[in-house]
């Protein structure tokens, strides 16, 4: 176990390497799933032998509280179906914490329920937000879990120019779930799951 991490580098850090992922070219992705809420694509990751994945959609409410959503806070197991607990273990500022959470199993539990140890930053970008993370080795693994890793991670959500009161979200996510899984089975259910998330959090900015 590792010991907690100075955030400021670490937070800095993270946000170039989320920027960099902004960057990269249309040319690189191929397209993974679309469904009328978000297109997803996927590229090989550089981080570990999966993929990076990128997910976009138009959702139909301003910035601040879409990012509200997503962000460690008591929105997001409100209506995150996958997210089973979250807890919040550190806080260094209120934009900067470590959360622990885990998952629900996926694909009639082929995937079993994981367990997560997150650094997460969220921090100003263009005219929006950027709400992003990383794994961290933390904390003891607590039983009937494996621990999954989250290589950089994060969401862009800025206001689309002719709507303000709309935003185009963006999210880069390389998630490492570990143990014993055909990676077949990890890429079926990482596309469906981004899918999802649209038309979840679409659901819940409603209510």
């Amino acid at each position: 176990m590792d010991l907690l991490p100075n955030s400021a580098p670490l937070a800095t850090k993270l946000r170039n390497t989320l920027v960099q992922y902004h960057s990269i070219g249309d040319s690189e992705w191929r397209v993974a799933k679309k469904t009328k809420d978000a297109a997803v694509w996927r590229k090989p990751s550089e981080e570990f032998s999966g993929y990076l994945y990128k997910a976009q959609g138009v959702v139909e409410d301003v910035t601040n509280r879409i990012v509200d959503h997503i962000r460690p806070g008591p929105y997001r197991l409100d209506w995150d179906s996958l997210m089973t607990t979250m807890d919040i273990m550190e806080t260094f500022d209120e934009n900067c914490c470590v959360m622990r959470y885990t998952t629900a199993g996926q694909l009639w539990n082929i995937i079993a329920p994981r367990e997560f140890v997150d650094f997460s930053y969220t921090t100003s970008y263009e005219d929006g937000l950027l709400t992003c993370g990383i794994s961290l080795d933390y904390g003891e693994v607590r039983p009937n879990f494996v621990r999954g890793f989250n290589h950089p991670c994060g969401w862009f959500c800025v206001p689309l120019k002719d709507y303000p009161s709309h935003s185009l979200l963006t999210g880069y996510i390389q998630t490492e779930l570990r143990g014993m899984l055909p990676q077949s089975a990890v890429d079926t259910a990482m596309s469906s799951t981004l899918a999802n998330f649209y038309s979840d959090l679409k659901k819940a900015l409603k209510t």
